[in-house]
């Protein structure tokens, strides 16, 4: 588990941005039976995370002409119940951090995994995440 000094401006990076953290296995269940959109980052310490998939999620939310409904996130390796919890509403993708997931009523309708992230530019990811949004929300 990481320590919570180099955790906690990771995650403030999307709390201070409207992101709902999933702490506990029973609020990733909360969040995934709500109606409608919920978009969930996975967010990790790697630089990868902190270069391309915190900096697109936070752009895609910011422009996109259609939103999620609700917007979380949760720590690889250090949410760890919570991520795990987390993973098997994204089977049969692999463990991946940092990802990024969107589902709607629940169900996984468009997943970025992490080899989808790596020497990415953000602008291309937010791109891909607003054209779910496009689809996929209201």
């Amino acid at each position: 588990m990481y320590p919570e000094e180099i955790v906690i401006p990771m995650k403030e990076e999307l709390t201070e941005n409207g992101f709902n953290e999933l702490l506990t296995p029973a609020e990733v269940e909360a969040a995934l039976q709500l109606k409608g959109t919920t978009l969930v980052m996975i967010n990790s310490v790697c630089g990868c995370s902190a270069g391309s998939a915190r900096p697109a999620v936070l752009m895609a939310v910011a422009n996109a002409a259609k939103k999620p409904d609700q917007l979380a996130t949760s720590f690889a390796g250090f949410d760890v119940d919570a991520v795990k919890k987390l993973r098997e509403h994204l089977l049969p993708y692999p463990p991946s951090s940092p990802s990024i997931a969107l589902f709607k009523d629940g169900q996984l309708v468009h997943f970025i995994e992490r080899h989808q992230i790596e020497g990415k530019p953000a602008q291309v990811i937010a791109g891909n995440l607003m054209a779910a949004f496009d689809e996929h929300c209201n």
